[in-house]
């Protein structure tokens, strides 16, 4: 892809996701705001726009991990979204939650930002839980069944919730909820600044902070860019093809 000021950082990602640390590195949002052309986050936030699109052409395009992501079955997609991103998701929750605790307890005195920090990650992992479940159970299962019916191994089924449409709404409101949370985080931890006086642990727990972010940004792209879009255009191809 030739990266110019009118390509959406969505669309940059979506093409390759090493692109990713680029716009984590200048705190650019790719995914919930990933809508906003190379130009628009540059005017927004006072950046050389000839600067960026250097950076990001120079990076080597070659597919995270080799794999091409936009070109997965959704099946395989679902499936590599669950084992990877919500695997991380409820190994890293509590964790955290954990270290958090800890650094309350040992530094909250001094650093009253982190007493916020910890009531902010509870909200998102209280949220973040509900959301996978809720994907897992029922958006996930509807979309493998959509791509049976592709492949003529399932028979079509009106589900509970109508249109896809409905439930990618609420995920996508969840996910850009989740989103400002953590961007919230980010500014109360100063960028994830570590203080003089940190113990281990503090310092521990701004890095899995970070990593958090980072592959929530990751997962909330896969979802929003690539999944949700092709799920739509698979039901309505199959609605139109029995004239439903």
């Amino acid at each position: 892809m030739e990266i110019n000021k009118q390509i959406t950082l969505a669309e940059i990602v979506k093409d390759n996701f090493h692109t990713a640390d680029v716009f984590e590195s200048y705190g650019l949002d790719f995914c919930c705001k990933g809508n906003r052309t190379i130009e628009e986050v540059c005017n927004e936030k006072n950046l050389d726009t000839d600067k960026l699109i250097h950076e990001l052409s120079n990076i080597d395009f070659i597919k995270k991990e080799g794999i091409n992501f936009d070109e997965l079955e959704l099946n395989f997609l679902i499936d590599y979204i669950i084992n990877i991103h919500h695997s991380y998701v409820k190994k890293s929750l509590p964790k955290i939650a954990d270290h958090l605790q800890k650094v309350h307890l040992a530094h909250g005195d001094n650093h009253p930002e982190i007493i916020e920090i910890e009531n902010i990650f509870a909200e998102v992992s209280a949220e973040l839980e509900s959301h996978m479940m809720k994907e897992e159970k029922m958006l996930f299962p509807y979309i493998k069944k959509l791509v049976e019916v592709k492949n003529d191994t399932g028979e079509f089924a009106i589900p509970p919730f109508g249109n896809i449409s409905n439930p990618i709404i609420v995920m996508e409101r969840e996910h850009e909820s989740a989103g400002n949370a953590l961007y919230k985080i980010r500014e109360l931890s100063s960028n994830y600044f570590i203080p003089s006086d940190a113990c281990n642990t503090y310092k521990v727990l701004y890095e899995e902070l970070k990593e958090f972010e980072n592959d929530l940004h990751i997962h909330v792209l896969l979802e929003n860019s690539i999944l949700h879009p092709k799920a739509k255009i698979l039901e309505n191809e199959i609605k139109e093809s029995i004239k439903i």
